[in-house]
Order: structure tokens, then sequence, then C-alpha cells
């Protein structure tokens, strides 16, 4: 199986290993040729890394890992060499201009693509490559969900057909993660942190219920699992970021939960939906 995997950064970098891992073939692109690189990890001879997305036209599959602020932008470019593939969007946020999910983007940007599916759960890049036993919800269609299993085959899939709640819930827990790394330094103590937290999910799961989302999904992998994983580490790039900007400190690389928490808002305003919590947090990050 030759498995293509657009977007090389330290998630992207991660699947490519543990899909090579499982027996794929995969090509893994990035606009520059490059990949990221794990401390004691060693990339599989099966993988090669390419700039040219030509090598993705006759991929069995596609893994679709680009940050969620250039998720439309290369999911145009990539259009030209799309040949009904199944897809697996690997990506977790919204579009800060639109508040559109990942799945949303590509049922307009690709509209053949009938079979796709969304990963999402408990996931650090680099204890993936390390081989770190993990577990991820696998939320789409049939076929998406056999070719997903075939690929990924090195980690534990929970599967489901709620491709909308796996998909708020890796939106949320980057917004969540953001604002409790925020009250890790900036608020009062650990019940107003918990406090924050529980209604900040709340919120959340308002959200995602008004449209479409199980309830269920909320209790899965892609759920409270990240949700657990994300909002009580410092490892989290989205914790991390948020604690950085309650220092008066830039955070470092791309922190989605700051797409994550504007995106949710807009499509709250756009439901009539609640979200004091959210945008309070919002006017506090100064974001």
């Amino acid at each position: 199986m030759k498995v293509g995997i657009i977007g090389s950064g330290a998630w992207g970098t991660a699947l490519a290993i543990v899909s090579a891992r499982g027996g794929a073939d995969v090509v893994l692109w990035s606009y520059d040729g490059e990949h990221k690189t794990f401390e004691g990890v060693s990339i599989p001879e099966n993988i090669k890394t390419t700039s040219d997305m030509e090598h993705l036209k006759d991929c069995t599959a596609w893994l679709l890992v680009t940050p969620a602020a250039y998720f439309r932008e290369t999911v145009k470019k990539a259009a030209n060499f799309y040949n009904n593939q199944p897809i697996i969007i690997c990506t977790k946020g919204a579009e800060n201009s639109s508040g559109n999910f990942m799945s949303e983007i590509i049922c307009k940007e690709l509209p053949n693509a009938v079979d796709f599916a969304v990963l999402s759960g408990p996931q650090f890049a680099a204890e993936v490559a390390r081989g770190v036993p993990t577990g991820s919800t696998l939320a789409g269609t049939p076929t998406a969900l056999k070719i997903g299993h075939k690929i990924l085959n090195k980690l534990y899939l929970q599967d489901s057909d709620d491709v909308i709640g796996a998909e708020i819930c890796g939106v949320g827990k980057n917004a969540v993660a953001l604002i409790c790394g925020y009250c890790s330094i900036a608020s009062g103590g650990e019940n107003e942190r918990a406090m924050i937290f529980t209604r900040a999910w709340n919120e959340i799961m308002n959200i995602g219920i008004a449209t479409g989302a199980k309830m269920v999904t909320f209790l899965d992998l892609c759920g409270i699992g990240d949700l657990f994983l994300s909002a009580t580490s410092a490892t989290s790039r989205n914790f991390a970021g948020g604690m950085a900007i309650a220092r008066g400190e830039k955070p470092e690389g791309t922190v989605e939960g700051i797409f994550a928490l504007h995106g949710l808002i807009q499509r709250a305003d756009n439901l009539n939906i609640d979200v004091p919590v959210l945008k309070e947090m919002q006017k506090k990050l100064n974001i």
C-alpha cells in the first residue's frame, strides 16, 4: 500500500513513521520537502519525502496533517492531484476566517471525496514516533475506517461514525488546553482553574450537540482522553502557549488553540449559543 501524507510537521512525520512501520510505502509531502526529526528515532527507508504533489497522485489513501491555518490553501493545491482516494483528516482545528472544521473544508474543496474519516485522540507526536502505546478515535465512513485500520495498524483505533463530534472535540480541547495553560499562571487558585475548565468544556459540548455531535463522543478517546492529555500537561503546545501568554511572552510555534477559540465563538454566535466563559477568556488572553 502506498500512502500519501500531506504535511510533515511533528504530527505528520510521526504518522509517516507509524504508517511505514505498519508496512506501507509512504510519500511524505511538505512545501519544502523537509520533515521533522525525533531524538533517538530513525526514519524508515520506506518513507519518501517530497515537495512535488504529483507524487501523491497514485497513492491508495491520503492523510491530511497540515495545520488548520493552511488547510484550505493546501487542499486547493492538492485538488489537482486527487484521484478519489479515501482521506483521513489528522488536523485538529477550525479555520480562523470562517470557523469551518476541516471536514467542511474537504466537502467544499474536494466535493468528490465521499470516503473520509477524522483521526483524533490523545496523541503527542514524539511518543507516537517512539512507539509508545497510543489510542485514537477514527470517525468516518466504513471504507475510510477500513483503510485507516490498515494504514495505522500500530495504533489502537476506536471506530465512530460521528465525524463532527470527533472534530468538535479536537477543536475544543485545543481551546481548553490554551485556557488551562493561561489559568495555570493567571488564576487565583486551583478552585478557579477547575471551575473555568469545567464551564469552558460544557460550552464546547453545547456547541457540539447543537452542531449534531453525539454526547457519547465527548466521553471517547477524542473527547475526555484528548482533553485530559492536552489540558493538564505543559508538553501540550496549546497549554504551553497559554502559559506563555499569561507571562506576557510570545508562544512558540503554531498554537492551534488560538484559532480554535476564535472559530468556536464564531460558530456559537451563528447558532445563538451563549458562551460567556469562552468569550471572557478570549478577552483575557488578548487574542
